[in-house]
C-alpha cells in the first residue's frame, strides 16, 4: 500500500510539473509584452499618442459597442422564437442559423463589397435589366456601418447558440405561469425570459466582441483605422517593433477592461431549479401568418449571413477555377491543412495533461492553471503575435553563439520558422481545445479512475487504459474544432507565416485586398465548405448526447 500511495505522488507529481511547465511556457509572450510596454518611448509612439491613439479608441469602441447590440438583438431574438415557437422548417433553423460563423468576417466582408460595388451583380442588375441609376453612397459598405453589418451578420451565432442553449434548459412552468398571469409573447419575454437569459446573453456576445478585436482583415479591407490595422502599419509600414508593443499593450489593457466589466455585470447570479420535476419549454404553434413571419425572419438573417455570400461565391468559383487551381494551389492548400494539423495536435496533447492534472487536484494551484488556459483566446491574435515574436529574437540573440557553432549564418533562426506560428496558434486556441477535453472529463467523472487506482494502476496507466478511451469522442470533438479554427486564422498567420509561406486564409486575404476578389472564391470556399461540415457534425453529435 504505502509502494502504491508513493506511486500515485510521483505520477501526481508528473502531471503537476508539466502542466506547470507548459503554462509558463505558453505566458512568456504575453508577460513579455507587459515587459516591454514599459521601454523608453520614440518619436513615433509620441506622434501615435498624441494624433493617432484617440482615432484608434474611438473606432474601436463604435465597432465593438453597436456590433454587441445587433448581435444581442438577432441572436436572442432567434433563440427565443426558435425555443418557443412551431413554424415551417424550425428543426433546420435550429442548427442552420450556427452556420453563418462558418464564413469568416473578412470573407464575408469582400464578397459583400463585390456584390454591392458598381459592376457587382446588384448594380449592374439595376442598371442593364431596369435600367435604374443608382447613388453610389447608398451602395457603399467599406465604412464604420458597413463594418459594424458584417461583424453582426457573420458572429451573432455566438449569441445565439448560448441563448438558445440556455432557454432549451429552462422549465416551461415559467413562461406557463407567465401567460396565466396575463403576460403576452412580448411580457413573457422582457419580463422574464431577458432577465433570466442575461448571463447567457452577456456571455455570447463577450466572445463577439473578443472576435471584433482580434479581427484585422475586415477594417483592413474596409480602411478602418483601429488598434489591429495600427499595429500592423506600425511593424510592417514602420519597422517599429516598439511601437507596435505599446500598441499591444494598450489594446491588451482593454481587453482586460472589458473582461472584468463582464464578470462584473454577471455578479454572483445562478439559476437554477427549485424542484427535480422540470419539464423543457415545448415550442407551440402561434397563427399561420405568425408562423410565416417567423420563418422569413430566420430565413432572412440566414440569407444575409450565409447563403447569398455563399451563392455569390460559388458564382465566382465558375468564373476563375480554371485560373486558379493549379499545383501551386494545392501546396497552398498542403499548408494550411498541415499547420492546421500540427498545432491542432499539438493543443490536444497540452489540454490532456492540464485538463487530467486539474480534475484529479482540488488545489488552487490546479484551479489557476486551469483558468490560464482561457487567457489566449480572451487575447487578440496580433497581441499574441507581438509577444511570441519578441519572445522568439529574445531565444535567438541568446542562441546566437550556438547558431555560428554548428555554422548557421543566420542570427535568427526560430524567428524565421514555422515553428512560431504553430507556438503562437497554441497559445491562441489553447481553450477550445482544453474546454473541449474538461466537458469529456466532468462527463465520466473520476469513479472509474479511482477504481483503477484501487487495482493497482498508477494515474498515467489510469489514464491511458481507462479515461483515454472514455473521452475519444471530446479528443476528436476539440481536435476539430481547433482545426477548423486555425483554418480562418488571419492576424497570426499574416504576422508570423515564414517566408513564401501561404495558407488559405492568408491567400484569400491578398487576393481580395489586390482587388482580385474572384480569385479568392476558391480558397474560401474550402475554408466554408470544411467549417460548414464541422457545425453539422457537431451539431447532430449534440443533439444525440442530449437526448
Amino acid at each position: 500500500m504505502k509502494l502504491l500511495i508513493r506511486n500515485i505522488k510521483v505520477q501526481f507529481n508528473t502531471w503537476a510539473v508539466l502542466s506547470l511547465l507548459l503554462i509558463t511556457v505558453l505566458l512568456l509572450p504575453i508577460l513579455s509584452i507587459g515587459f516591454n510596454f514599459f521601454s523608453k518611448p520614440n518619436d513615433n509612439w509620441y506622434h501615435i499618442q498624441e494624433f493617432l491613439l484617440s482615432h484608434y479608441i474611438q473606432n474601436t469602441l463604435l465597432l465593438i459597442l453597436f456590433t454587441a447590440l445587433l448581435t444581442i438583438l438577432m441572436g436572442v431574438s432567434l433563440a427565443w422564437i426558435v425555443s418557443v415557437y412551431d413554424f415551417p422548417l424550425r428543426n433546420f433553423f435550429k442548427w442552420g442559423l450556427i452556420l453563418p460563423l462558418a464564413i469568416p468576417p473578412y470573407i464575408g466582408a469582400y464578397t459583400y463589397n463585390g456584390m454591392l460595388n458598381y459592376t457587382g451583380i446588384i448594380q449592374s442588375t439595376l442598371r442593364n435589366s431596369f435600367g435604374l441609376k443608382v447613388d453610389q453612397k447608398y451602395f457603399d459598405i467599406m465604412t464604420i456601418p458597413g463594418a459594424i453589418f458584417i461583424f453582426s451578420m457573420f458572429l451573432f451565432p455566438y449569441v445565439y447558440i448560448i441563448t438558445r442553449s440556455f432557454l432549451e434548459n429552462q422549465s416551461s412552468s415559467l413562461v406557463e405561469n407567465a401567460r396565466l398571469l396575463g403576460s403576452n409573447s412580448f411580457g413573457v419575454f422582457f419580463r422574464v425570459i431577458l432577465p433570466l437569459s442575461r448571463t447567457a446573453i452577456i456571455g455570447g456576445a463577450s466572445l463577439v466582441i473578443l472576435e471584433v478585436l482580434n479581427d484585422y482583415g475586415v477594417v483592413k479591407f474596409f480602411g478602418i483605422q483601429t488598434f489591429t490595422t495600427a499595429i500592423f502599419q506600425a511593424w510592417f509600414g514602420m519597422g517599429d517593433l516598439d511601437s507596435a508593443i505599446k500598441l499591444a499593450g494598450v489594446l491588451m489593457t482593454l481587453v482586460i477592461l472589458l473582461i472584468t466589466l463582464e464578470k462584473i455585470s454577471r455578479g454572483n447570479r445562478n439559476y437554477s431549479y427549485s424542484t427535480t420535476k422540470v419539464r423543457p419549454i415545448q415550442p407551440y404553434t402561434k397563427s399561420k401568418w405568425m408562423k410565416w413571419i417567423l420563418f422569413l425572419y430566420a430565413f432572412g438573417i440566414l440569407s444575409l449571413g450565409f447563403l447569398i455570400p455563399l451563392f455569390q461565391l460559388i458564382y465566382w468559383l465558375f468564373m476563375t477555377y480554371d485560373r486558379i487551381f493549379s499545383p501551386d494551389f494545392l501546396t497552398l492548400v498542403w499548408n494550411s491543412l498541415f499547420v492546421a494539423s500540427i498545432s491542432a495536435f499539438a493543443i490536444i496533447l497540452f489540454s490532456l495533461i492540464i485538463a487530467n492534472f486539474s480534475r484529479l487536484s482540488n488545489t488552487v494551484l490546479a484551479k489557476l492553471i486551469s483558468k490560464t488556459t482561457m487567457l489566449g483566446y480572451s487575447i487578440p491574435g496580433v497581441i499574441i503575435a507581438i509577444g511570441v515574436l519578441t519572445l522568439f529574437i529574445s531565444i535567438d540573440k541568446g542562441l546566437a553563439t550556438f547558431y555560428q557553432l554548428i555554422g548557421i549564418d543566420s542570427k535568427l533562426v526560430l524567428s524565421l520558422s514555422i515553428i512560431m506560428l504553430i507556438f503562437a496558434y497554441i497559445i491562441r486556441f489553447l481553450a477550445i481545445g482544453y474546454n473541449s477535453i474538461e466537458a469529456g472529463f466532468d462527463k465520466v467523472g473520476t469513479t472509474f479512475t479511482e477504481a483503477s487506482r484501487v487495482l493497482g494502476h498508477t494515474i498515467t496507466q489510469s489514464f491511458f487504459k481507462v479515461d483515454f478511451h472514455m473521452i475519444k469522442g471530446a479528443i476528436l470533438g476539440g481536435f476539430i474544432l481547433v482545426f477548423i479554427d486555425i483554418l480562418k486564422e488571419l492576424p497570426l498567420t499574416l504576422l508570423l507565416q515564414p517566408f513564401n509561406f501561404y495558407t488559405l486564409a492568408t491567400k484569400a486575404f491578398q487576393y481580395a485586398n489586390d482587388e482580385m476578389i474572384q480569385e479568392a472564391a476558391l480558397a474560401s470556399l474550402l475554408i466554408i465548405f470544411l467549417s460548414s461540415l464541422s457545425i453539422v457534425v457537431f451539431h447532430h453529435f449534440f443533439e444525440k448526447e442530449r437526448k
